[in-house]
C-alpha cells in the first residue's frame, strides 16, 4: 500500500507542474487574416496593434461570430511564431525543460497555423494548432466555433450567440480571465507559480465545452455551458495529456455575465464568473469519488483612448476556489480533504502612437497550507511578484513593406517574484530565494 500512494505521489506531483506550466504559457495569438476579412489594420481589433488584447470593435467582431467583412472572399489562414531568450537570477535546478540549459535558454517558443474567418452573416470559426518548440510536439490548441443572430425586442437590441471551444473562458472577449489575459506572451521556460485556480488555464485543450450566451442593448452579457472531458486516446491524439488534472465526471457547468459601456473615447466592464468541476485526479478512479473545484471571481477592465492613437488600459480579476478534494484525500496526494486557492492579478498598459508599450503587473496568489500538495518547508502556495514588459510594434497600422498581413512584435520582460512557494527566502529548504527565479525574457513575436 505505501508503494502504491508513492506512486500516486508521484502523479500528483507532475501534474501540479504540468499546470503550473501551462498558467505560466498563456498562448499569443495575432491573426492577420481577419484583418484581410474586416479591411481594418491590426489596431483596429488590437491595443497596440498586435493580439490579443482588444479593442470594443475587436470585442464586437468575436461576439458576432467573426462574420464582419468587407472582402467578398479571403484565404482564412494565418501563421504565428514566437521565440525567445530567457535568463534566470539563479540557474534553475533542474533544467526547466528536456534539452535545455538550467539558465540562458534560447528557443522557438511556438509555431501556430490558424484557419479563422466567417461563413456568412452567422457563423465563424477561430481554430489553432501549435508546434510546442520547448516540448518539441505539436498539438491542438484554441478552438471557437460560432453561431450567431440578431433579434429585437420590445426596442432591446439582442444578439445572440453559441459557442463550442476547448478552454473555459478561451471564447472569452475580455482580457481580465485565464485564456487572454496578461502576460499575452510567456515561456514555459521561465519559472511559474506553483498553483493556480482551476479556471485559470487547467482545462486548456483537455476539455470541450458548449456554451450559450446573449449581449443586449451591445452592454449586458450573459453566458451559460457546460464542458465535459474528451476521452484519453483522443486527447492523447490530439497531443495533450489526458490526466492534468483529470477528467471531469459528467458536465462542468460554466458562467459568466459582464456589464460594458462605452462614453465616447473611454469603456468600461464589470463582470464575474463561476466554473465547477468534479474531477477524477489523474483519470483515478479507484475511491469511487471525485474532487470537487468551485471556481467564484470578480473582474473589469478600463480603457481610454487619447488623442494621436494613445491608449491606456487596466484589466484585473480576483478568483476564489473551494476544493471538496474527496477522492485526493484517501488516495494519499493531499493532507487536508478540504482547501482553498485565491488569485489576485491586476495590470495596466500605456502604448504610444499604438507601437511603443509599457505594461505592469502585479500578480498574487494564497492557499491552504498543505504539505502533501505543497512540498515545500511553508506548505503553502502562497506567491507574489511583479512583471514588467516594454514592447515596439512598428506595422500595427498594416504599413508593413512586406503587405498588410504581415506584422511584428519585439519585446522585453522582467518578472520579479517577492514570495515563491510561501516564502521570500529559503522557500525550498535548500537555501533558495524566491528572488532567485526572477526572470528576463527577450521575445520576438511575428505573424503573417
Amino acid at each position: 500500500m505505501a508503494m502504491r500512494v508513492s506512486s500516486h505521489r508521484l502523479v500528483a506531483g507532475a501534474a501540479l507542474g504540468a499546470l503550473s506550466l501551462m498558467v505560466s504559457a498563456n498562448a499569443a495569438h495575432a491573426v492577420p487574416a481577419f484583418a484581410v476579412q474586416t479591411g481594418r489594420p491590426c489596431q483596429a481589433c488590437h491595443v497596440g496593434g498586435f493580439g490579443p488584447q482588444l479593442t470594443p470593435f475587436g470585442r464586437a467582431f468575436k461576439m458576432n461570430g467573426y462574420t464582419a467583412r468587407t472582402v467578398k472572399w479571403n484565404v482564412p489562414l494565418s501563421a504565428m511564431a514566437v521565440a525567445s531568450y530567457t535568463h534566470t537570477a539563479t540557474d534553475q535546478p533542474p533544467p526547466p525543460a528536456k534539452d535545455f540549459a538550467v539558465n540562458d535558454n534560447l528557443a522557438i517558443d511556438q509555431i501556430s497555423l490558424f484557419v479563422a474567418g466567417g461563413l456568412g452573416d452567422h457563423f465563424g470559426a477561430f481554430v489553432q494548432t501549435t508546434y510546442d518548440g520547448v516540448a518539441h510536439a505539436f498539438h491542438w490548441d484554441n478552438l471557437d466555433l460560432r453561431a450567431v443572430a440578431k433579434a429585437k425586442f420590445h426596442d432591446h437590441d439582442l444578439l445572440f450567440g453559441a459557442s463550442v471551444n476547448n478552454a473555459p473562458t478561451v471564447q472569452d472577449t475580455w482580457n481580465t480571465l485565464g485564456a487572454w489575459g496578461y502576460p499575452y506572451t510567456s515561456s514555459t521556460l521561465a519559472p511559474g507559480a506553483p498553483a493556480a485556480p482551476l479556471i485559470s488555464g487547467a482545462f486548456a485543450q483537455t476539455s470541450l465545452g458548449v456554451t450559450g450566451y446573449v449581449l443586449i442593448d451591445e452592454a449586458v452579457y450573459i453566458e451559460a455551458g457546460g464542458y465535459q472531458s474528451p476521452g484519453a486516446t483522443m486527447l492523447t491524439r490530439l497531443g495533450v495529456d489526458p490526466t492534468s488534472p483529470g477528467s471531469i465526471s459528467g458536465t462542468a457547468p460554466y458562467v459568466r455575465v459582464a456589464y460594458q459601456k462605452d462614453f465616447g473615447d473611454q469603456n468600461f466592464q464589470l463582470g464575474g464568473f463561476y466554473f465547477g468541476a468534479n474531477i477524477y485526479p489523474g483519470l483515478d478512479r479507484t475511491t469511487g469519488q471525485t474532487d470537487r473545484y468551485t471556481d467564484f471571481g470578480l473582474d473589469g477592465s478600463y480603457q481610454y483612448f487619447g488623442g494621436h492613437s494613445d491608449v491606456f488600459t487596466l484589466n484585473a480579476r480576483y478568483t476564489t476556489e473551494k476544493q471538496h478534494l474527496d477522492a485526493s484525500a484517501p488516495l494519499g496526494l493531499v493532507a487536508n480533504p478540504r482547501n482553498t486557492l485565491e488569485e489576485f492579478r491586476v495590470d495596466g498598459s500605456y502604448y504610444w502612437r499604438n507601437r511603443l508599450g509599457a505594461s505592469v503587473q502585479l500578480f498574487n496568489t494564497w492557499g491552504s497550507s498543505d504539505p502533501v500538495l505543497y512540498s515545500n518547508p511553508t506548505a503553502k502556495p502562497d506567491t507574489t511578484g511583479l512583471m514588467f514588459q516594454i514592447d515596439g510594434t512598428p506595422w500595427g497600422a498594416g504599413t508593413s513593406p512586406l503587405g498588410p498581413r504581415f506584422n511584428a512584435r519585439i519585446g522585453l520582460q522582467y518578472t520579479a517574484y517577492l514570495k515563491y512557494a510561501g516564502a521570500g527566502e529559503n522557500y525550498d529548504g535548500a537555501g533558495r530565494s524566491a528572488g532567485a527565479n526572477n526572470t528576463l525574457r527577450l521575445f520576438t513575436w511575428i505573424a503573417y
